[in-house]
């Protein structure tokens, strides 16, 4: 997978969630994904609720937007910077690659 100007890779976010760094996990995923599995401590929003919820969405340490693979949650945190945002990221690979490569116990779908 390749990775874009904006994506953090899951071992990049393993180390900040280990060493305590302030973060926020959000999790656009439709419930029945996130009924299967979910990061510990992530904010969830479903990807169509994200522009209702803007205003609300913490700035002041760092934003890393999620989904299942990678790729709505790369629309999200472009959404996120042309509404202002400047320190958001996007999980590459979702937490598809989250179960694979950091939480191999975890279900995936």
């Amino acid at each position: 997978m390749q990775m874009q100007a904006y994506d953090i890779n899951v071992h990049a976010l393993a180390g900040i969630r280990s060493d305590g760094a302030a973060d926020t996990l959000l999790d656009i995923r439709e419930p029945d994904e996130v009924g299967i599995c979910a990061i510990e401590n992530s904010l969830w929003v479903p990807m169509q609720q994200v522009p209702e919820h803007v205003e609300i969405l913490p700035r002041e340490h760092p934003l890393i937007v999620l989904c299942h693979r990678g790729v709505c949650s790369a629309r999200a945190m472009n959404f996120l910077r042309i509404s202002g945002f400047d320190n958001d990221w996007n999980l590459a690979g979702g937490i598809g690659a989250w179960a694979r490569l950091v939480e191999p116990g975890m279900p995936r779908y």
